[in-house]
């Protein structure tokens, strides 16, 4: 198999499986070469009143190994400063986390076989809208925590046509128990499934996870995309169920590219819009992280602007309100830049 560099980044990145040699060679005939890829950032938060600090470097490494194998990492660096008084010096510690560390076997053009650190299939925002320069909305969803993470085992996904349509994508997986540090997972299993529509440009899907330990419960998800062909608008929406909570998010994200009464600057501005809302669940989320479901009833609008100052480099602004036992607003302001090194020679045989 020879896959260029940029097919391999960008099927590696938007979470597609790779082809074997027939399909690969109508792209090119490169030798895949290892990439350093990610995103970096620096963002305001103004959260009820505090002000907080969050610069944050998510480097991804791809190390292709001969025709089927693949190794990929992806690490978080970042740092949630605040003042301790109200004219002092901003303080805090730089936290790291090591999201995924994985090998995948690509079996044939259907299926890969993952083994090792990965990140938990469930809905769509964990794999695929997270990373801080995807996000159109940097604050995150409500029902985030739910079933996504990080997991320790197996897994298998990729995807095939099933009309001439159609076409199905799939996940599933087994993790182990983990006490180990930036390591830590939970033993359960689960996987998603959902169906493309390339005509409409319309996915929906369905995501669910079991818990293999303590009270052995059910978590489910559904999850709807579409891009309308004629127009420059991405709606994404999710709904997640478990014993914590549930929940649900919509978001609509519109680029003025279309426009050409405006200048090219205001084409390069993209509006978002998302309202969500969670429900307390049968007990209280005390997991330890960064993220937890609400102990009770929250709803959140939210509204964003993006500015694409060039490829690679965008501005983000946000405003949340936060609408539960009690309410405040969520200000963010912020920059994300995303980068793309080979770390070798480019076309090499």
């Amino acid at each position: 198999m020879r896959i260029s560099v940029r097919c391999a980044f960008a099927l590696v990145f938007l979470g597609l499986p790779m082809v074997p040699r027939a399909a690969a060679q109508s792209y090119s005939s490169e030798r895949p070469v290892p990439v350093l890829t990610g995103n970096a950032g620096y963002f305001s938060n103004v959260e009820a009143g505090k002000t907080e600090q969050v610069p944050e470097i998510n480097p991804v490494l791809l190390l292709p190994l001969g025709d089927r194998w693949l190794i990929e990492s992806r690490a978080e660096f970042y740092g949630e400063f605040q003042r301790k008084s109200t004219d002092g010096p901003y303080g805090g510690q730089v936290e790291k986390d090591l999201d995924y560390l994985q090998v995948d076997y690509i079996a044939n053009p259907h299926v890969t076989i993952t083994a090792g650190r990965f990140l938990t299939p469930f809905g769509i925002y964990n794999e695929r809208l997270y990373p801080i320069w995807i996000r159109d909305v940097q604050v995150v969803p409500l029902i985030f925590p739910i079933g996504t993470g990080s997991s320790d085992g197996v897994m298998l996904r990729g995807g095939f046509p099933v009309s001439a349509k159609a076409n199905l994508n799939y996940a599933a997986y087994f993790s182990s128990l983990s006490t180990v540090n930036k390591l830590e997972s939970e033993r359960n299993a689960g996987g998603r499934m959902g169906i493309f529509l390339p005509g409409p440009r319309i996915e929906v899907g369905g995501s669910w996870q079991k818990e293999l330990q303590e009270d052995r419960k059910n978590s489910f998800g559904f999850h709807f995309a579409w891009q309308p062909p004629p127009v420059p608008l991405n709606l994404r929406a999710e709904y997640a169920r478990s014993h914590y909570g549930s929940g649900y998010w919509v978001e609509a994200a519109y680029r003025l590219s279309q426009i050409s009464l405006w200048n090219k600057a205001m084409r390069r501005t993209e509006f978002v819009a998302r309202m969500q809302q969670s429900f307390a669940g049968e007990e209280p989320d005390d997991s330890e992280g960064d993220y937890h479901i609400p102990h009770s009833n929250v709803q959140q609008p939210d509204f964003g602007l993006n500015y694409y100052l060039r490829d690679g480099l965008k501005a983000s602004a946000g405003y949340s309100r936060w609408l539960g036992r009690r309410n405040y607003n969520i200000w963010t302001v912020g920059i994300a830049y995303r980068f793309a090194i080979p770390l070798g020679r480019v076309g090499a045989q």
